[in-house]
């Protein structure tokens, strides 16, 4: 999820598809080229699984989707 979307903020879309029952269990990673202090946690309070700011590591992006998807497949490895 980009961040900054034209006409929504992707924190707010990210808020929005989190409260739909039908879209709670989708995995999210908010990713910004304006990264400030805080966003990290800002992305996770408004439900974002991951954060990753821009340039987006090529290496590093595969791994955290690959680790979300894991957890979606295995929901006994998911933490609380």
């Amino acid at each position: 999820m980009d961040v900054q979307l034209p006409g929504m903020d992707g924190l707010e879309l990210t808020r929005q598809l989190k409260a739909d029952p039908t879209r709670c269990g989708i995995v999210i990673i908010a990713v910004t080229s304006n990264a400030m202090t805080g966003d990290d946690e800002k992305a996770r309070a408004a439900g974002c699984n991951d954060y990753m700011s821009k340039p987006i590591d090529i290496h590093l992006l595969p791994r955290l989707v690959a680790q979300h998807l894991a957890r979606v497949e295995n929901p006994s490895d998911r933490v609380t």
